[in-house]
């Protein structure tokens, strides 16, 4: 498998009598900026490591390995100690040779019935999911300083406009329970 995904990064260079410049390699590539994809990779694939098993197309211990190589994966990925290679283009390839030279064959057969575009969808699924989990604590927080500071302001009073004009005095605390 690992001369396999070489040669994928070497398409281009099937076509052409010289080696893929870095600067290509650079501009076609996606891993730096898709790496933040990788754990969400891998919980996608164990997902679809774990259907397999459940429908018989991988074997138990295929299934296993899977998750062993998959877990180790992700203590790396967490302590930046990844290996993230440009010549492999994307997080999806450099997750698939780093799982085969862990586990071998079980590797391979990870990516029975599921397409590249599948993973790219649900991988980028699941980390718009995981962000807008970590919005809505954020916005939840934006929410409770408003109201500490509308309570602390309960008495400040201030001009209200209507149309740019001064209109009846309000509170800033009441201004501020706008944005809440």
């Amino acid at each position: 498998m690992t001369a396999q995904l070489s040669k994928k990064s070497e398409a281009w260079s099937a076509r052409f009598s010289e080696p893929v410049s870095d600067l290509v390699k650079r501009y076609t590539a996606s891993v730096f900026f898709d790496k933040r994809l990788g754990q969400f990779d891998i919980e996608g694939s164990l997902a679809h490591a774990e259907m397999l098993n459940a429908q018989g197309i991988i074997t138990a211990a295929d299934y296993a390995e899977i998750q062993r190589g998959m877990a180790q994966i992700s203590s790396e990925i967490a302590a930046g100690q990844f290996e993230w290679l440009l010549d492999l283009e994307d997080v999806h390839l450099n997750i698939e040779k780093r799982l085969t030279e862990l586990v071998g064959d079980a590797g391979k057969r990870l990516h029975t019935g599921r397409s590249r575009n599948d993973q790219v969808a649900t991988d980028i699924r699941l980390y718009v999911r995981s962000a807008i989990d970590d919005i809505d604590v954020l916005l939840r927080d934006l929410r409770l300083a408003l109201v500490k500071l509308a309570e602390q302001h309960a008495d400040t009073i201030l001009p209200g406009f209507t149309h740019m004009q001064v209109a009846q005095p309000i509170t800033f605390g009441h201004h501020m329970l706008a944005y809440v």
